[in-house]
């Protein structure tokens, strides 16, 4: 007869075995903006690599009005490059010490404890993705989220280019005079100032995530719209507003708190939570520490949250 831990094992490997579709669908219903990504196909799967390569067009082919036998300008020119995205990796455990099986032996007993593990994993995936993903990759292993990629001086280092040196590649940013002047009244005025230069033809910002009071004070100002909010944010249980043609939502973790007083104004169709296709919240085999009574089966992710063009991407601050 199977003991407790091959029991748990199976058990374990049974219900969880969609778990990358599970463990990846309980992150993006957690996080609005990577729901948004998600539905958009920006959730991009890849082979490997040393680094994440993101293509990018930086320069216009050359363009020249002639007449008659003038010379034509056939003269190639560099119009292509590329960012780079370092893998960082995330792993989560299912863990059940030896004391756990033997006291949950009986079948449903052992159904309850692979459940409330399950449910674990499912919650600190969502909890601490959605931490990640609007960090400026400063801790030891982190991805780089929204911070590190739309930085409030629109200049740093991202993808291996530095944007000091290539304007092309500085996101856009406006800080807000004086020291919390903005108010309900002023608050659309302030939005019309970085909305412009976020516009380039059909390209135009279509999510914007504010900090809960920068949220709060739009919404003031918005009441009578709300009927205008978006129907799909609504009914996937995200509070949301618009603004011209964005969504307006708000988010809620350590790295983007109810006093941040910031928004980002996204252009998704540019950014992507790239993975490695053999790492998506994906289940390896059972490991069985030699120094301890246990079983633990991990889940890994490797992959990063990269951007194709900085300068359609801008973020509003009142930093007095």
């Amino acid at each position: 007869m199977a003991g407790p831990s091959a029991i748990f094992t199976e058990m374990v490997s049974t219900t969880l075995r969609n778990s990358p579709k599970e463990v990846a669908d309980n992150v993006s219903k957690h996080n609005a903006l990577l729901n948004i990504l998600k539905k958009k196909g920006r959730i991009i799967n890849l082979d490997g690599g040393s680094e994440i390569q993101i293509p990018l067009e930086y320069g216009e082919a050359n363009y020249q009005r002639y007449a008659g036998f003038d010379t034509l300008n056939v003269n190639p020119t560099d119009i292509v490059t590329s960012a780079k995205y370092d893998w960082a990796q995330v792993a989560l455990h299912v863990v059940a010490s030896g004391k756990e099986l033997l006291q949950n032996s009986g079948r449903f007993a052992m159904i309850n404890l692979v459940k409330t593990k399950k449910a674990n994993v499912l919650k600190s995936a969502a909890n601490n993705f959605s931490v990640d993903v609007y960090s400026d990759g400063s801790l030891a292993n982190q991805i780089g989220g929204l911070a590190q990629i739309i930085q409030t001086n629109g200049q740093g280092t991202v993808g291996g280019i530095p944007s000091a040196t290539w304007a092309f590649w500085r996101n856009k940013f406006l800080e807000i005079s004086g020291s919390g002047a903005y108010t309900k009244d002023t608050m659309k005025g302030e939005f019309n100032k970085l909305w412009l230069p976020l516009n380039r033809g059909a390209d135009k910002p279509d999510l914007i995530v504010l900090s809960h009071d920068f949220y709060s004070v739009y919404e003031a100002g918005e009441q009578q719209l709300q009927r205008y909010m978006d129907e799909d944010m609504a009914k996937a249980g995200f509070a949301n507003l618009k603004y011209k043609s964005a969504t307006v939502i708000f988010d809620d973790n350590a790295n983007f708190t109810t006093t941040a007083e910031k928004g980002y104004f996204l252009n998704t169709d540019y950014l992507y939570v790239a993975q490695h296709k053999e790492a998506q919240w994906t289940q390896d085999d059972e490991k069985k520490p030699l120094n301890q009574d246990a079983v633990v089966i991990p889940y890994y992710w490797m992959g990063n949250v990269v951007c194709s063009n900085r300068s359609l991407q801008g973020v509003i601050i009142d930093a007095a």
